[in-house]
């Protein structure tokens, strides 16, 4: 069987390529199908109905089964910001790292002060897959618990991976190698899910 991830992030693409890898499934990103129109427009409020979006609209443009994730950060001091819009929290063009850089440093700006108790935070992931027509066949979701560091460390990951600590391990997320990454991140949770899903009613 193969699935189109609907993302062009090789960092995302090459995370889920691991996760599902020996289940038989051949993954493959945007990129590896060349031109497909138009972006859609990722417009709702939770990150299940992004994640549908994108879903549906890929799998109804290019005829395939079409899986697709909708993930961010969510502080709690912050009232749940950046929520779905962590990936462009700054609101700065340029580079994915750029962006990154810019949206690591407002995180880090709005949380001066707080103190290291208030500052917890998670991931969170929520994928859909849908069938060759844009039919919803399945949704999971998954989640990754940390706090919000005060500087940066590690040089693995990408996005708020450097600012995310996991306090039982003393790391962050982007100072954990691949592998245990995606044993623990909310998106090998939700890959994990989903693949459950893939082999007891899909497969």
């Amino acid at each position: 069987m193969q699935l189109l991830f609907a993302s062009s992030n090789p960092h995302k693409v090459r995370e889920v390529v691991e996760i599902m890898r020996g289940l038989g499934i051949d993954l493959i990103g945007l990129d590896a199908i060349g031109h497909t129109g138009p972006e859609p427009v990722e417009d709702a409020e939770t990150f299940a109905a992004n994640a549908r979006i994108k879903a549906v609209h890929y799998a109804k443009v290019t005829g395939r089964w079409c899986l697709a994730d909708d993930s961010g950060l969510a502080v709690d001091a912050l009232g749940g910001r950046p929520g779905v819009r962590s990936a462009r929290y700054a609101g700065t063009g340029g580079t994915r790292p750029e962006q990154d850089e810019a949206n690591n440093a407002l995180l880090l700006r709005e949380l001066e002060g707080v103190a290291s108790p208030e500052r917890t935070a998670r991931f969170i992931c929520a994928m859909c897959l849908a069938d060759p027509a844009g039919a919803v066949a399945a949704e999971t979701t998954g989640t990754f618990e940390g706090v919000i560091t005060t500087t940066p460390r590690g040089d693995n990951g990408f996005g708020y991976d450097p600012l995310f600590e996991l306090p039982d391990l003393g790391c962050t997320s982007a100072e954990l190698p691949p592998e245990k990454k995606n044993a623990l991140s909310h998106r090998g949770d939700a890959v994990r899910h989903m693949a459950e899903r893939l082999k007891s009613e899909l497969l």
